[in-house]
């Protein structure tokens, strides 16, 4: 098939493209760069079932393809705080854009949604049918409410014009070629603890949190886009439920490293609890994670002694 993948050279997009390409699909990369970068798609330039084009979503762009995976958008707090309007028109504006594009085209599209449009939860875990609990004008609002709206707009397409859509809701995922500088807990704790930093912990540590590995990730992607007749949303994230100090712990542990915990104050509006409720990804997709945290976390650290040229 011929497949477009907004959002195509950042952490999630990059190893999406990837995994399509070794299924034998042409893939068309989009992607301005705000957080990605062509290093990450570098290994696929020479390939010919691969494209990229440098293209701002929140602008139209017309090409026929069967499948749309719809990734655009700022993920990380400083990245999205930094720049909220574009975060929030990209959500928007670029949501309508690649709605009318499948429209056009009766292609298949998939939001890559967020569980952050559960807000600070309270209820755990966290199923479909939970409304959440959402500041609509706090500092995380760019980027949840962003994530809401595109929700409502591929329902509605689907409502309204009958495109063919799915939406999945991503929970927190790590692996290799995250953003070192996107501030997030995984990035953050590595790159500290390798470099015998102390460890920036916010609030008491003993928020939570569910790490998923890229590949099991993706493979969800996947199978949800390939299922016939289930739109979702649904959730897809590793259940495994840890503090963050667990998580700063075991980063220690895996790095041997002589950094010690410090703690600083909890942003506003930043969940105490994250945990996905699966049963619909094991009922319809047949889907759950097989990475468990130590591996995914020991190929990440690899990764990023590269980019710190420690090995």
């Amino acid at each position: 098939m011929k497949i477009l993948v907004t959002g195509g050279t950042g952490f999630l997009g990059s190893h999406l493209c990837d995994y399509l390409i070794n299924k034998g699909n042409h893939v068309i990369c989009l992607d301005n760069n705000m957080t990605g970068s062509v290093n990450n798609i570098k290994h696929l330039l020479c390939n010919p079932n691969f494209e990229y084009v440098f293209h701002d979503v929140k602008i139209p762009h017309d090409v026929k393809v069967d499948q749309i995976y719809h990734l655009a958008c700022p993920a990380s707090p400083i990245h999205y705080q930094s720049a909220s309007l574009e975060t929030l028109l990209t959500s928007i504006n670029g949501s309508i854009n690649m709605l009318e594009l499948a429209k056009k085209y009766n292609a298949r599209i998939l939001l890559t949604s967020t569980s952050e449009i559960y807000g600070d939860p309270l209820i755990s875990p966290q199923t479909e049918e939970y409304w959440g609990n959402v500041n609509p004008i706090g500092l995380r609002s760019c980027y949840d409410e962003g994530k809401r709206v595109s929700e409502t707009l591929f329902i509605e397409y689907n409502r309204v014009h009958n495109v063919d859509i799915r939406i999945v809701r991503i929970f927190n995922t790590y692996g290799p070629r995250l953003h070192k500088n996107d501030g997030r807990v995984i990035s953050n704790f590595i790159i500290q603890a390798l470099e015998n930093k102390d460890i920036t912990v916010y609030g008491s540590g003993n928020q939570t949190r569910s790490f998923c590995y890229v590949d099991d990730q993706i493979e969800g992607l996947y199978k949800l886009m390939n299922m016939e007749s289930y739109v979702g949303p649904i959730n897809i994230g590793n259940p495994n439920e840890l503090t963050v100090l667990d998580i700063a712990n075991t980063i220690i542990r895996l790095t041997n490293s002589e950094s010690k915990i410090i703690f600083k104050s909890l942003p506003s509006d930043d969940p105490t609890k994250r945990k996905p409720d699966i049963n619909k990804a094991k009922k319809y997709l047949n889907w759950e994670p097989n990475v468990d945290l130590e591996s995914g976390l020991v190929k990440t650290i690899s990764y990023f002694k590269n980019i710190l040229k420690l090995i």
